[in-house]
């Protein structure tokens, strides 16, 4: 199974071009789409959801032109929106049962054991009487991801599902989502590095519409040794560093000094150390050569 998109472009009625001539290709498995917000990840999410059409381009999954088969992908699709609505006062396991009902699995008891097994998959069985309209933030995802599983999908496209979660809420997401990723392609949009860090086999990092790198996080983060360098300095300084040399990022010590870290081919100066690269840099890399 592969996604193949091809010179996608689409620009708003205000102007604003949200994909520029975007090229992409995902396999099977855990997809990491990482970028800022504004980025244009919800953009091109929407466009392969067929919720809105490109400009132009081509979009092709398992053998479906999408944009001319529109109800062909639909119906191997799992969508999960950054928002997705408003609950009834109903338990998830009936709201599931109406769902399957929608999605066309007429037999009862082949709805009773889908209903369980995505209840189960998303964490959600021992809670499946409580109504979702009650549920935690996290839990309301893990039924958006419970209900995209009913038609068993072979596409999965999750956008920016984690922003908002606490940290121990966002931990269970993330394992439902490694555990469906080992069957499905998931395409998931995030503007949180440390989610794709997680989870992802393979990444982009999309801004401005244009996709600046794709990779494995490994590879990715691999390709940098050498080129990482940091250094301890006082806030008062920080702006000249900003100018002399190529900063990525900058953290606060607990003495309210910063480690700055900065990208060079070479050791800018004997002031610097060598940094181990984190993912995080290759996302601020990527971002600031774009600029």
């Amino acid at each position: 199974m592969k996604l193949k998109i091809s010179n996608l472009t689409k620009t708003y009625s205000n102007g604003v071009k949200a994909l520029d001539n975007l090229n992409l290709e995902i396999g099977s498995g855990m997809f990491g789409l990482l970028g800022p917000n504004g980025a244009g990840k919800s953009s091109l999410m929407r466009t392969i959801a067929t919720l809105q059409k490109p400009d132009s381009g081509t979009i092709e999954f398992d053998g479906i032109n999408v944009l001319d088969n529109q109800m062909d992908l639909r119906k191997v699709l799992g969508y999960l929106p950054q928002e997705f609505g408003v609950y009834p006062n109903m338990s998830a396991e009936n709201l599931l049962d109406y769902f399957a009902r929608l999605k066309g699995i007429a037999s009862t008891a082949e709805r009773k054991a889908i209903v369980k097994s995505v209840l189960e998959v998303t964490n959600l069985y021992d809670v499946r009487t409580k109504n979702v309209s009650g549920y935690s933030g996290g839990m309301k995802q893990r039924f958006g991801i419970a209900q995209l599983l009913l038609n068993n999908p072979k596409l999965i496209i999750v956008d920016e599902p984690t922003a908002g979660l606490d940290p121990a809420e966002r931990h269970r997401f993330l394992n439902v989502l490694r555990e469906i990723g080992t069957n499905h392609t998931v395409i998931f949009s995030t503007h949180i590095v440390d989610d794709v860090k997680e989870l992802c086999h393979e990444m982009a990092i999309l801004n401005g519409g244009k996709i600046l790198n794709q990779s494995t996080p490994k590879a990715a983060t691999e390709a940098l040794k050498g080129q990482i360098w940091t250094k301890v300095v006082e806030r008062e300084a920080l702006e000249q560093h900003e100018k002399e040399f190529n900063l990525i990022s900058s953290n606060y010590n607990q003495d309210n000094t910063l480690n700055i870290r900065v990208f060079s081919i070479e050791k800018p100066n004997d002031s610097f150390v060598e940094a181990l690269p984190q993912l995080e840099d290759v996302y601020f890399v990527a971002l600031k050569s774009d600029q």
